[in-house]
């Protein structure tokens, strides 16, 4: 199995790191068109929420994404330092009452971009798996 590991402090405007590193990905291990946009999609929404949500936007901390690459899938691991939270009951962002008060539209969206979401560690850990084939 290879991987490839980036820690990043907890400041927005290094979602510009994880883009390059998408796209070093992309090349190294020739991802196809189909599945890159979902993965850049979803991996920068993850990311922006373990910086955001996470981390509290606190600089000091920061966020850890590593791509494993497995025989037919990519899985990317994305951990920050915060609290946690409950994502066994998150909002449904598509039902009307959610509208004013869109919490948990990333985690949707990361949800219909990738093959398999998974939590770690309280909800601190995310693990995102797409199929290559």
């Amino acid at each position: 199995m290879k991987s490839i590991k980036i820690s990043i402090p907890s400041l927005i405007e290094n979602i510009k790191i994880i883009e390059s590193f998408i796209d070093n990905a992309k090349e190294k291990f020739q991802i196809n068109d189909d599945i890159y946009g979902n993965i850049m999609i979803s991996v920068t929404e993850c990311v922006s929420n373990a910086i955001i949500h996470g981390n509290r936007n606190d600089a000091n901390k920061s966020v850890q994404l590593e791509v494993n690459f497995l025989e037919d899938q990519l899985q990317f691991t994305i951990e920050d330092e915060g609290k946690g939270f409950d994502y066994e009951n998150l909002n449904d962002p598509t039902s009307p009452e959610n509208i004013e008060n869109p919490g948990g539209r990333g985690v949707f969206i990361m949800k219909h971009l990738s093959d398999e979401v998974n939590y770690e560690n309280e909800g601190r850990k995310t693990i995102l798996t797409f199929y290559m084939n």
